[in-house]
């Protein structure tokens, strides 16, 4: 029986899922630009976007108890408030004072929410819910606390508060307040799932999954709920992949035949001995491109576990065989160090294959040069970054194209570079942040996976230590005495906000700090995802030309600098594990012994037992599973990216529920290809093939 078509205005304007979110009341056209950020385009968005976790509040009845630090729900009157604009950031604000049952007061301070000191006026009764810190003169503050009217009925204001992921501007309140007002909309989402599936498996329907993710009744409730949308993703994404497969097996390409002298000669000249896994997933490299089905392999290793040389032979079987390879990096300094290891890798093993760049950054009679080269078929392997993808850039004959970090690319831009050959060229991916095997499957289940979990001899462990507030000048030692014997050093800001901006901001206040007073007498610079010229930055600490490098997460791949030795994290316990393992990999690359301090800003007993398991463990792929298992999975390949939600991602570590998601979609599509029966399920798959960075 069809759905009856619920007729809600908001605004004068029809709330439909559909709708785009900007139709919610509050949002408008500039808070809906920022919800992009958090991928939120639809109202539809806004109510699958359950929040992450929920905070706990301690309820006091008198000021008098409030602790610093602690969150906390309080109730009382409004003395007076004012709309005032800051003088400094240009930020409109509503400023208020909160009196208890006793006459004492309370500042509240919202951000960017003016408006309210025309909602609330003095003598009205509010909750508020926030956490207690102190202000300028020492006394107690709330900055953006949730907040109510207290008028009889129950406040949603209570001793647990949802979370919900924030971007700048938008605070988790306020999308809380968003939610509310769309909620009416819920019984009109279709439900992807099939009915009988959804019967199958004991789930909740789509309306009511939605309503328990927001406003449970229980915490069973809250957990039906994630297990419902949870299973739906994974069950969108396999059906996804079931399709992606299809349509692969369709293609064609020409096969690379493998010859024993190219691997003897290309072994001969590496200064070094491929280990076990290497050896493996070049084998299994080279099978797949002696296929006429195009390879669709990802290559996932650990950091420093030496992807580049399974690439670079793919490479040389391929020149071997008359094709071009084509390598696409994510930043310029990284395509700029592939450069230089594929052409010590294959350059001087095989007279007449020669490696190029391409990147925006290159003069345009270099530019027009090798664009030359790769359309005459000149240049055997072109590396480069996006500008690899632009229309002027023609190659003779690629037979075999490869993306490292290829997370970090959208499917269009794959798309872009695979179709730079005349046929389907073979496509090799790599990624140096250590998948465990359910999150592979999950996010890449339509590519066949390689596995490098052995680092290469010789390498020494850094040597790792989580360091407490009062060992900070210790850890500031460990920099000076290596700068002083000739060595450099990283120093991570925290991760403050999901903002890039607001990360930027405190990225520049530490440098500053640092350069100042800590290390006056260092070469400092600082790069953050804001820096225009983060590259030339890079390159310029690779170079030796500073001491220390102060960077946000931005470094967290592809820079290589030997002569780094020490990698210190501010804020570590902000981090995910396989994050932090990220950046340990930026040290300990030369004979030199190197060193990852972990310094904890909150040393609570959970955060402190999180970062003694990356002091003693080194081993990416275990540090992976463990993310998962204490809910850091949306930090491990950073979830919206795919399209998986935290929700999606935290279900991986049950492989069970990814094992029959993927079982139902492949029985769904095997009576039904087309999905003709299930029109809901092919409008989601059709958004989960453009969102998601797979394929």
């Amino acid at each position: 029986m069809a759905r009856p078509q619920l007729t809600v205005l908001q605004g004068g304007r029809r709330l439909t899922p559909t709708a785009p979110v900007g139709v919610v009341k509050g949002v408008g056209p500039e808070y809906e630009k920022r919800l992009g950020r958090l991928g939120i385009a639809t109202v539809r968005d806004l109510l699958l976007n359950l929040p992450w976790r929920w905070e706990p509040y301690v309820r006091i009845e008198l000021l008098s108890q409030l602790q610093p630090g602690e969150q906390a729900t309080f109730v009382g009157t409004v003395k007076s408030i004012r709309a005032e604009n800051s003088r400094y950031k240009r930020l409109k604000m509503a400023k208020a004072e909160i009196k208890d049952a006793a006459g004492a007061t309370l500042n509240v301070v919202w951000f960017n929410q003016s408006k309210l000191a025309y909602r609330y006026k003095p003598g009205m009764r509010i909750a508020l819910a926030g956490k207690v810190v102190r202000g300028y003169g020492g006394s107690f503050e709330m900055r953006n606390p949730h907040h109510d009217l207290v008028s009889g009925a129950p406040s949603k204001v209570g001793e647990l508060m949802p979370k919900y992921h924030e971007t700048a501007g938008v605070a988790s309140s306020r999308i809380a307040d968003w939610v509310q007002a769309a909620l009416p909309a819920a019984d009109e989402l279709e439900d992807t799932l099939p009915e009988d599936v959804r019967h199958r498996h004991r789930l909740l329907p789509i309306a009511e999954a939605v309503r328990q993710g927001h406003q449970p009744d229980s915490e069973a409730g809250w957990k039906e709920a994630k297990r419902r949308l949870a299973f739906a993703e994974l069950f969108e994404f396999q059906a996804a992949f079931v399709l992606l497969r299809r349509g692969l097996e369709q293609e064609t390409a020409t096969p690379i035949p493998y010859r024993q002298e190219v691997i003897d000669a290309f072994k001969a000249g590496l200064p070094f001995e491929l280990t076990n896994a290497q050896r493996k997933a070049t084998w299994d490299v080279f099978k797949d491109l002696e296929r006429e089905l195009p390879m669709n392999r990802l290559l996932n290793g650990d950091v420093g576990s030496g992807k580049t040389a399974v690439a670079a032979a793919a490479a040389a079987m391929a020149h071997a065989a008359g094709f071009q390879t084509v390598v696409m990096a994510p930043t310029e300094i990284l395509a700029r160090q592939h450069l230089h290891k594929f052409r010590d890798y294959l350059e001087g093993s095989f007279p007449g294959l020669t490696v190029e760049l391409l990147v925006s950054g290159l003069p345009a009679a270099e530019r027009r040069r090798v664009r030359t080269a790769a359309a005459s078929g000149h240049c055997a392997l072109l590396v480069g970054t996006h500008a690899l993808i632009e229309e002027d850039v023609e190659l003779a004959n690629l037979g075999l194209a490869v993306v490292d970090e290829q997370h970090r690319f959208g499917v269009r831009q794959r798309e872009l570079l695979r179709a730079k050959g005349q046929g389907r060229p073979h496509f090799l991916a790599m990624t140096a942040t250590p998948i465990p095997r359910t999150l592979a499957l999950a996010l890449y289940g339509e590519m066949a996976v390689s596995v490098l979990n052995e680092l290469p001899p010789g390498r020494t462990p850094v040597a790792t230590q989580v360091v407490e507030p009062e060992g900070r000048e210790l850890a500031y030692e460990l920099v000076r005495r290596e700068v002083a014997g000739g060595r450099q050093a990283f120093v991570i800001c925290p991760l403050v906000e999901e903002s890039e901006k607001l990360q930027s901001k405190a990225a520049t206040v530490e440098f500053e700090r640092l350069r100042t007073e800590v290390f006056p007498d260092l070469s400092l610079a600082l790069v953050h995802g804001k820096l225009r010229e983060k590259d030339t930055v890079m390159a310029g600490f690779a170079a030796g030309e500073t001491q220390v490098l102060v960077a946000t997460a931005v470094v967290e791949v592809g820079v290589d600098v030997p002569n780094a030795t020490v990698m210190l994290i501010e804020g570590a316990n902000r981090f995910g594990l396989a994050q932090l393992h990220q950046f340990r990999g930026r040290v300990g690359r030369s004979a030199h012994q190197s060193y990852c301090l972990l310094l904890a800003d909150e040393p609570t007993e959970e955060a402190m037992t999180r970062l003694r398991l990356v002091e003693k463990e080194h081993d990416g792929f275990r540090l992976a599973e463990a993310d998962m298992r204490m809910r850091g999975v949306g930090e491990l390949m950073g979830a919206r990216q795919h399209g998986l939600t935290d929700r999606g991602m935290e279900a991986l570590a049950h492989p069970e529920l990814l094992s029959e998601a993927r079982e139902e979609a492949e029985s769904v599509l095997a009576a039904d290809p087309d999905l003709e029966e299930h029109p809901a399920l092919r409008e989601a798959v059709s958004r989960r093939l453009e969102l998601a960075a797979i394929s």
